[in-house]
């Protein structure tokens, strides 16, 4: 997306034509006759990461909130982090056994894909252990609690079975005094008994992050209802491909809406899975991210569409080394009302649809109003369209999720209320926001990293101590080895032109048929910016 030029100040000396070094174009630019450094405008950053919003902890349910910013302020991490967890193990608990019906025909499952990307040392296993090992503790609890059950189904059904085999074994015996017509009838008959004995599966909230599609899919027509959490990115390499020649993205895409699901021809005996919901939660590192983008159809399939996306500042150089621990109140209420949610919802033999009040319907309404007309031509959602039509429906998933979560112990089976969807709003704000920056970067045009290399050199000052107030295009190839000549940093000077950084003010050329080494003017706000990075 171009990005626009500053504009000159009312004060600013007359402006003269300035023809671009990169092309024919003509900017109508400021050519100071004394002073360079007067009337620049605010550069806009390379970096829109650095200006994204924080998540908006306040609409979040109470219990969850102080969890998050308990395990933010030990961690020293952004709160990002800990919230779209937080998300993810709602969505575990809720995916699938609780639908949202806005309006008639109109229904959303409660799952979530969920991507909280940050840069290497930056805690991110320790966060997301915070969040997710009560998953893991009610899972194993769970697993325990089934164990005798699942041991005498499957000792009925072996006795049931081994009646069946000696049955056949005295078919098979030779002799003329056997009547195998009656030996038939009965084998038929134990068979039918032994069949009807339905042995439980071990219970599961989750899968492991490297898992195959093709088992996934078997898991799914298994447990219908499964998370793939993990502070890595592993799943993201099973998605393009790791354990075979070509993504296999179908059990991605239908684990998200829940449309049916046939599993893999080996299983014939597992039936068409209806409804499937998966739910995601990983916080990889943001290269993956870009690595994703580039797996042949994650954005025409409508894979990445499906994401929700942070890209929240590293605190990386600004944390305190001793912080307060995790209130152990805190901490255990967390677990306790997660784990009531979970036990709740996987105890429901069928998924429990909750409908939206009419004031709930109306707050609907206006999302999708307010969000038709950034779909336009020229409007901040109109490249990532496939996304944002998916947006209200993920605002309505996280509705539900907080209307579960503030009255997990009371009359969750409400209609859900105007406040929640309002508070939903809020955090699909914060994610719209995040998501055109990761879009971003996983379009990101190499030019973007070497301009971010001059601009931190010159950044710093000089041996003298001095700051550069003006530069050469030869001066930039001599700041970093990534650069061996004069078009290798062309457009990287035209990006931090576009973005305010720099003036080109050559005007006339050096000679006969020879246009002079363009000068650049540097932003003054860089003269007086301290060689540390600015803390997020």
């Amino acid at each position: 997306m171009p990005v626009p030029r500053p504009q000159p100040s009312p004060d600013q000396s007359a402006p003269a034509t300035v023809t671009s070094l990169f092309g024919d174009e003509e900017w109508t630019a400021l050519v100071p006759p004394t002073d360079p450094a007067t009337a620049w405008d605010a550069p806009i950053p390379l970096d829109s990461s650095a200006t994204l919003p924080t998540f908006p902890t306040e609409a979040l349910p109470n219990w969850v909130r102080r969890q998050v910013e308990a395990v933010a302020e030990f961690t020293q991490t952004p709160p990002d982090m800990a919230a779209t967890m937080a998300l993810a193990a709602l969505a575990t608990a809720a995916g699938g056994r609780v639908h949202a019906e806005i309006r008639p025909g109109w229904r959303e499952q409660t799952n979530l894909y969920l991507v909280c990307a940050m840069p290497p040392a930056s805690r991110k296993s320790d966060v997301f252990a915070a969040m997710t090992d009560p998953v893991y503790r009610i899972e194993d609890d769970m697993k325990a609690a089934a164990r005798s059950r699942i041991i005498e189904a499957q000792a009925a059904k072996d006795a049931a079975e081994a009646e069946v085999d000696a049955l056949m074994a005295r078919a098979r015996k030779p002799g003329e005094n056997i009547d195998r017509t009656a030996i038939a009838i009965e084998i038929a008959s134990a068979r039918m008994l032994a069949e009807e004995i339905k042995v439980p599966p071990i219970p599961r909230l989750t899968v492991s992050d490297d898992i195959t599609p093709e088992s996934l899919t078997q898991q799914l027509s298994v447990h219908r209802c499964l998370a793939a959490l993990s502070p890595e990115g592993d799943l993201f390499d099973v998605i393009a491909g790791r354990y075979s020649s070509k993504p296999n993205l179908g059990v991605f895409l239908k684990g998200h809406k829940g449309e049916r699901l046939q599993p893999d021809r080996i299983s014939r005996e597992q039936s068409t899975v209806d409804k499937p919901a998966l739910t995601i939660g990983v916080t990889p590192q943001p290269a993956v991210l870009q690595d994703l983008g580039s797996v042949p159809g994650a954005r025409d399939r409508g894979l990445l569409a499906r994401f929700l996306y942070a890209l929240p500042p590293s605190n990386l150089g600004y944390r305190r080394t001793r912080t307060a621990p995790i209130p152990e109140a805190v901490a255990n209420t967390y677990e306790s009302r997660l784990s009531l949610l979970v036990h709740t919802l996987t105890a429901l033999p069928e998924p429990v649809t909750v409908p939206l009040t009419p004031a709930a319907d109306l707050e609907v309404e206006k999302l999708q109003d307010r969000l038709e007309l950034q779909l336009r031509p020229e409007q901040p959602l109109s490249h990532i369209k496939e996304w944002a039509g998916k947006l209200v429906g993920h605002t309505v998933r996280i509705a539900a999720l907080l209307h579960l979560a503030d009255r997990v112990s009371t009359d969750w089976g409400q209609p859900v209320e105007a406040d929640a969807v309002t508070r939903a709003a809020k955090i699909a704000d914060y994610y719209t926001a995040h998501t055109l920056a990761v879009f971003d970067l996983i379009a990101a045009d190499p030019a973007t990293d070497d301009a971010q290399a001059i601009l931190d050199w010159l950044r710093r000052p000089k041996q003298d101590g001095t700051h550069r107030q003006q530069i050469k295009a030869y001066d930039a190839v001599a700041c970093s080895r990534r650069f061996k000549k004069v078009a290798d940093v062309e457009p990287a000077l035209r990006l931090l032109e576009q973005h305010g950084y720099l003036r080109n003010q050559t005007t006339t050329s050096a000679g006969r048929g020879r246009q002079a080494s363009p000068t650049f003017h540097v932003h003054p706000q860089l003269n007086d910016t301290p060689a540390q990075p600015t803390a997020p």
